[in-house]
């Protein structure tokens, strides 16, 4: 009698909301709610929160592209020593400058990113009360978050996010539990498919990081060593129609702090890099995935390569779905470049790290940007002054 009750009383709230535009306030989940409800702002047809500052959103409507290389992995996979070269090249070249490439013949089965994009897509139709059972709480890095406002008040992207951690080594119980919760009856085969789509991720990671090494004229083992044994993270978003793209975002312009991102992303398109000072569409390819360097990369290159810069744009008419694996170090590992890449015209740019410290300023202290990088560095000698004082 309770339960029914409490449907019905909230299903009389919400429609008494949407005819008078006032927020709705029932439970532990009011502020998550409240966003799907919000009133609207006096002057947009969005809320303010949502709305961004417009040297942060300047540029949407351009129609330049981003002319990034589209690299073919298949003669690198079959040990042909040209081709590798060529790739080495191409990858290096885009490193150097705005750090985003796209790949083909990865080796990564076409069939399992359609369907993790099926799973994902049937997860974000669900229910807002369904989704709440796998809300992600404070501190971790599993669950659904709608537009980050367990973290933030202002500048909120205007998407939805089910994200989980993989750990090629971990225990499982932690992601049966999640899976059992997100996505119900078939959680159990949900679970296998996302777990063999991460190693997949995770292999050709591995892959992009060999020839990383290659191309920076670092010894084979360097680069792997650091990331053995480290967790990746897999986050899935979903960017629903927005009234007015001009003035929201998707992702707000940063660079990732993890080192190397892929994604795989749908036919709509919205992912915009910043390169020669302006905002560039990377076009979306059939089979294709998109990979760019982050923040702990171009600490580890020494600055020679750089963090890609990026921001997701929203459409006015189409949802948009991304599947995005985050490559990250062990997290006991310190970030140390290779001596060959540390010279007297190029000293030493970053100061060691751990990415555990990295991942906790993150999280704790500091709200990704493209400055991300930089005000760690200021951070941590700050850190440890005080330390040693």
């Amino acid at each position: 009698m309770h339960e029914f009750f409490y449907k019905y009383l909230k299903l009389f709230l919400t429609i008494y909301h949407l005819i008078n535009f006032e927020p709705i306030s029932m439970d532990s989940n009011a502020s998550l709610h409240q966003l799907f409800f919000l009133e609207k702002s006096s002057t947009n047809l969005i809320p303010e929160k949502f709305i961004w500052p417009k040297e942060e959103n300047h540029n949407i409507t351009s129609h330049e592209e981003l002319n990034e290389p589209i690299v073919d992995l298949e003669g690198f996979f079959n040990g042909d020593k040209d081709t590798t070269r060529r790739t080495t090249e191409l990858i290096r070249s885009a490193c150097l400058s705005h750090g985003l490439f796209q790949v083909i013949n990865h080796g990564v089965n076409l069939k399992l990113i359609n369907s993790v994009h099926d799973h994902v897509k049937d997860f974000f139709k669900l229910p807002i009360d369904e989704k709440l059972r796998v809300q992600r709480v404070p501190g971790s890095f599993w669950g659904y978050s709608f537009a980050h406002a367990d973290r933030f008040t202002l500048n909120l992207p205007w998407k939805e996010t089910l994200s989980c951690c993989f750990h090629e080594n971990g225990h499982d119980s932690e992601a049966a539990g999640f899976f059992k919760s997100a996505f119900g009856e078939e959680c159990e085969h949900t679970g296998l498919i996302f777990k063999e789509y991460c190693k997949a991720m995770t292999k050709l990671s591995l892959t992009i990081i060999e020839i990383l090494e290659m191309s920076l004229g670092v010894d084979n083992s360097y680069f792997k060593e650091i990331f053995k044994d480290g967790s990746s993270i897999m986050r899935c978003n979903f960017y629903p129609p927005c009234q007015e793209p001009g003035l929201a975002l998707g992702t707000g312009p940063h660079c990732d702090p993890t080192a190397l991102t892929i994604l795989h992303q749908d036919q709509v398109g919205g992912l915009q890099v910043l390169s020669d000072g302006k905002w560039k569409s990377v076009r979306p390819r059939h089979g294709a995935l998109v990979v760019n360097l982050g923040d702990t990369l171009e600490a580890l290159s020494n600055g020679v390569y750089k963090s890609c810069p990026h921001r997701a744009i929203v459409n006015k008419s189409m949802e948009r779905i991304s599947l995005v694996f985050f490559f990250c170090p062990s997290e006991d590992k310190v970030i140390v470049p290779p001596e060959n890449l540390v010279t007297t015209e190029r000293p030493r740019l970053y100061p060691d790290f751990k990415w555990s410290d990295f991942l906790q300023f993150t999280q704790k202290y500091y709200r990704v940007d493209v400055s991300t990088l930089l005000n760690f560095t200021k951070w941590l000698i700050n850190h440890h002054h005080h330390q040693t004082t």
